[in-house]
């Protein structure tokens, strides 16, 4: 297993050689984080998840340092630093290089791992966001916390819905389904919802558990089609329910070991499209066991109780496994590798409690007892019966189908022949085979009892007398040894035990209970008579090989004889080794084929033929020390020799002679509780016992003792250095004192130098200091005397700017003012003009005035000499005059209305006149002439009324009109020259002042 310190790197080479894990671990690197400051700690990784292509994984430790490592490529490289925790991670997105990391202020981010900058940064969460499930198009992300969980839009990272919570109802995990639309949410009430992804519709709500097995669901997980569910909890059973049906299927007990489950995940798996068959489970001793949920077979497990996993990722394709360990390092498994592994444990305690038939059950028929060894049948209800089956083991380690397994119930004549026409059976099935041969009986709880016991004390310190590399392979084999001294006490005291056991371990180190029966059946059959003469060696059982040998090479005997080489430096290192230290691993295992095969003698015939066909080697060697190294290392002998020799010695050995008639035959290991084992001689191991317990109890008081003396010596020896410190340390503080002193006076010598040189500095700053406040000075003077300047061009160009605007003003009043003289000059012309239209108008009026007025007096007269004649000639008709009166009053009220529209007329002229001079004073008012005007002329309108008025007013008027008529002759030509005299005077009144200087003026 390569290992890998990442320290302060920022990127570099996951490992340094090719990758070939071991198919008993299948780790392809361990990868740690440590860091490199003054005090050095390990960084533990918390979280990791796999990219979409499976081939890179991103793990982020408890600082915020996240790291992305390509298994492809072959590299890591450090992508972000959050300076906090991160609580989960998503790699799966839409965009490959962009990740999410779920951090401790309750936010997430999104980064990517080219740039390495913030993508974006999500907030909505007021508890730990521990799950992030990313829909299978990458567009959508769910984040779970334990009081809501969100759905983001990864294109715009936007939340698009909020699952709300009552505080009572706490959230178990929210997720998509894969290859889906549907949102599953698991609550801590073990309610399960489906809903649509888009609008947020319930499909369906699974129903509760049966109460016979009702579990609190912790942990969940989903076949990639989206068809089954698994969850488990607080408890050893596994409940499988089919989605599609929404109904509870299955129900799987994992072995008793495992009290709690805390997480679950399927393993991919490339053609099984996509109903995956294998379940990985993680308990609380921090080991993962998959298992198969349709055959319910243990296949292999990763972990172990001393270095146990914190959780696990698998990718998507199925290739890699990564899991954090509990002291905070990543593991990378391959999956290849463990599938790979021949010996798969027997997964006996991994039983089907009940397959659940679609048919609505009663929870009693959930019910099941379970024992070891076998599973007894449950009460019968009354409504059904329940049929129950033991798991068999699985035979490979790449799953293979049923018509490849092999039943229990083998022949072991036909192995036998199987076995010599082939010298060895199938690796395939050579553990199926071993345990089929040795009748192993499973006993679980006995084992678990045995081990339960803890570490025998004889082997506490196993790892000082045999060293071994790999941990685990020494925890493993300090496991068995102790369970097989638990079981006799005489293993305790065996010094060989190790030596025997070793290689059994090591190839069974993946299931320990196997391990032990394998040991405790070889010791039952195969070690017959051994401790017989404990603590010597079976001198009965190295007497039988060396008269087997005697009889069939005495020249091999004579040559050991001569040399002095006995059975217990020939054939003893052979027996307590199981020939492991003299073969190689497949010729170890042809071997022990043959034995496993064979009566019990066949492993003492085989000491024998080893000495046989290597006689001539051994007949060469003429040293101890010589045969000594010859049987406890590997020699040039083909195995296949050597076990057709064993099958001759069998045959040829005489009966008197052969090993067969003094050992027992093949007797396996009882059901339920392992047979007692006391094939020795009890007083003599009693006695050990006792000594040594009496030795140790002496050892022990003789450690107390010596501790406590050299405690005492450690303490006087303390203080005697102590002592000694402190005169150093005070001959050093006197060194030290006269060294600071002279150290005081150079550094006083030092400081008048530097006061001296300070002072100069002083006086030459002062001198600089000066000069520099005289030239600012000068500077400061020239500044002012600049701005004098400036506000001097500034005031010269704000006159000049001044006069310029009083030219511009002196020019735009002379226009103005001549704009106003053509003004005044085109009112002048218009008020002439319209003062001649209104002259015109006048003159032309009093005409029509006069030829009305001529045209009266006319008819005056001439009505007045028409009447005269009439009354001449007809006085005597009164009749006449009566029309002569009223003739003569509408004459006189004819005359009266030409007085009044002549005073009408006067009146129009005066206010003609004096609207002209109010306008020539007043131009802008334009409007009172016309006004005037309409006043004058609505004056001049005939007024017939005033006519009639003034007849009924004063009836005298009639007759002084009638007297005045009758004056008309001498004073209407008088009248008429009035008149127009003073029409003239009135019209050259107003021409002149029309004229007048005041009003051009103005």
């Amino acid at each position: 297993m390569q290992s890998t310190d990442l320290g302060n790197k920022e990127s570099g080479k996951i490992w340094h050689r090719k990758p070939s894990p071991a198919t008993r671990d299948g780790i392809i690197v361990n990868i740690i984080h440590n860091t490199s400051d003054y005090h050095p700690k390990v960084l533990r990784f918390l979280n990791v998840a796999f990219d979409g292509p499976g081939d890179s994984l991103i793990a982020g430790d408890h600082q915020g340092n996240i790291y992305v490592f390509d298994l492809y490529g072959n590299r890591f490289n450090l992508v972000q630093r959050t300076a906090q925790a991160c609580t989960a991670l998503a790699f799966n997105l839409r965009r490959k290089s962009e990740f999410l990391v779920a951090l401790a202020d309750y936010s997430v981010k999104c980064f990517d791992t080219v740039t390495k900058e913030l993508v974006s940064w999500m907030r909505g969460h007021e508890s730990s966001v521990f799950s992030i499930s990313v829909h299978a198009s990458g567009k959508y992300a769910i984040t779970t916390s334990s009081d809501t969980a969100q759905l983001w839009d990864l294109d715009t990272f936007q939340r698009k819905r909020k699952l709300n919570i009552r505080q009572s109802v706490g959230i178990q995990k929210v997720f998509f389904l894969p290859l889906s639309n549907t949102i599953l949410s698991c609550f801590k009430d073990n309610s399960i919802f489906a809903w649509e992804c888009d609008t947020l519709f319930c499909k369906y709500q699974l129903p509760a558990p049966p109460e016979s097995s009702s579990i609190l669901y912790k942990v969940f997980a989903v076949t990639r089609d989206g068809r089954i569910l698994a969850a488990g909890g607080k408890s050893n059973h596994l409940h499988l329910w089919c989605l599609e049906a929404t109904q509870l299927f299955r129900i799987i007990q994992m072995p008793t070991k495992v009290r709690a489950i805390r997480h679950l995940e399927f393993l991919p798996d490339s053609f099984d499209a996509g109903s995956n068959q294998v379940l990985g489970v993680l308990s609380q001793d921090g080991i993962m066991r998959f298992v198969n949920i349709q055959t319910c077979k243990l296949l292999f497990e990763i972990g172990s109780l001393d270095e146990g996993i914190s959780s696990s990722v698998i990718s998507p394709h199925g290739r890699y496994i990564a899991s954090i360990m509990e002291n905070g390092s990543l593991n990378i498994y391959s999956v290849q590798a463990l599938t790979q592994e021949i010996n798969k444990p027997p997964p006996p305690l991994v039983k089907v409690i009940e397959d659940i038939p679609k048919s609505k059950l009663n929870s009693v028929d959930l019910k099941m007892k379970v024992t070891s060894g076998r599973v007894q049948q449950p009460a019968k209800s009354r409504e059904s019966k329940i049929q129950t089956r033991i798991l068999k083991q699985d035979l490979t380690g790449n799953f293979e189908s049923k018509e490849n397994e092999l039943s229990d119930g083998l022949n072991k004549k036909r192995l036998q022949i199987l076995l010599k026409g082939y010298g060895e059976y199938p690796t395939k099935y050579r553990m199926f085979i071993w345990r089929s041969l040795l009748q192993l009986p499973e006993n679980h709880t006995a084992f678990s009892s045995l081990i339960d016991k803890g570490t025998h004390v004889a082997f506490l310190n196993l790892q000082k007398i045999y060293p071994i590399k790999s941990r685990k392979l020494l925890r493993v084999l300090q496991r068995t040894l102790s369970a097989l001294a638990h079981w006799s006490v005489i293993f305790s005291d065996t010094p060989y035990l190790p030596l025997l056991a070793f290689p059994f371990v090591k190839l069974f180190q993946n299931n320990q209970l196997i391990c032990f029966e394998v040991v405790a059946t070889l010791i039952i059959n195969w070690c017959q008579h051994w401790f017989e003469y404990f603590p010597n060696p079976p001198i009965n059982i190295l007497s039988m090989i060396e008269n087997v040998l005697a009889f069939h090479d005495k020249e091999l005997l004579q040559h050991f004889i001569d040399h002095d080489v006995t059975s217990q430096l020939y054939a003893w290192p052979l027996l307590e080794t199981v020939f492991s230290e003299v073969l190689t691993r497949e010729e170890w295992l042809k071997l022990f084929d043959n034995v496993f095969s064979n009566h019990p003698s066949f492993l003492l015939m085989t000491v024998v033929a080893y000495n046989v066909c290597s006689r001539a080697p051994l007949l060469n060697c003429n040293l101890k020390d010589d045969f000594q190294y010859f049987f406890h290392h590997r020699n040039n002998l083909d195995i296949s020799v050597v076990i057709r020799e064993v099958y001759r010695l069998m045959e040829t050995t005489p009966s008197d002679i052969h090993p067969d008639s003094m050992l027992d035959a093949f007797v396996a290991l009882t059901k339920g509780q392992y047979p007692v084992f006391n094939q020795y001689p009890k007083f003599i191991v009693d006695y050990q016992t006792q000594e040594r317990e009496r030795i140790r109890n002496d050892e022990l008081d003789y450690l107390r003792e010596r501790q406590t003396v050299e405690d005492m010596q450690a303490e006087v020896d303390q203080q005697r250095v102590e002592d000694e410190a402190w005169y150093q340390k005070q001959e050093l503080l006197h060194k030290a004192e006269e060294t600071r002193r002279a150290m005081l006076l150079q550094e006083e010598e030092k400081m008048i130098q530097q006061r001296q040189r300070l002072a100069a500095v002083k006086r030459e700053l002062k001198i600089k200091e000066i000069h520099l406040q005289d030239a600012a000075r000068r500077r400061f003077l020239k500044l002012q005397q600049d701005q004098r300047e400036m506000e001097l061009r500034r005031l010269d160009d704000e006159i000049g700017r001044k006069v310029h605007m009083r030219d511009q003003e002196i020019a735009t009043t002379a226009k103005d003012l001549e704009m106003r003289q053509l003004e005044l000059e085109l009112q002048k012309r218009l008020y002439e003009k319209n003062l001649t239209r209104n002259q015109e108008a006048v003159a032309k009026e009093m005409r029509e005035d006069a030829d009305v007025y001529r045209r009266k007096v006319d008819l005056e007269e001439h009505m007045f000499h028409k009447l005269i004649e009439t009354d001449q000639t007809q006085i005597q008709q009164t009749q006449k005059w009566k029309e002569a009166e009223e003739k003569e009053f509408y004459l006189r009220s004819e005359k009266k209305a030409a007085a009044l529209s002549d005073a009408s007329r006067k009146q129009f002229l005066n206010q003609e006149i004096s609207a002209a001079v109010e306008h020539a004073e007043n131009p802008c008012n334009k409007e009172a002439p016309r006004f005037q005007n309409e006043q004058v002329a609505s004056s001049c309108l005939p007024r017939t009324s005033q006519l009639n008025d003034i007849s009924e007013m004063d009836p005298s008027a009639h007759i002084s009109l009638n007297r005045r008529t009758i004056e008309w002759d001498t004073t209407g030509q008088d009248l008429i020259k009035k008149v127009r005299n003073l029409r003239q005077r009135l019209t050259a009144q107003a021409r002149n002042r029309c004229q007048t200087p005041g009003l051009l003026a103005t």
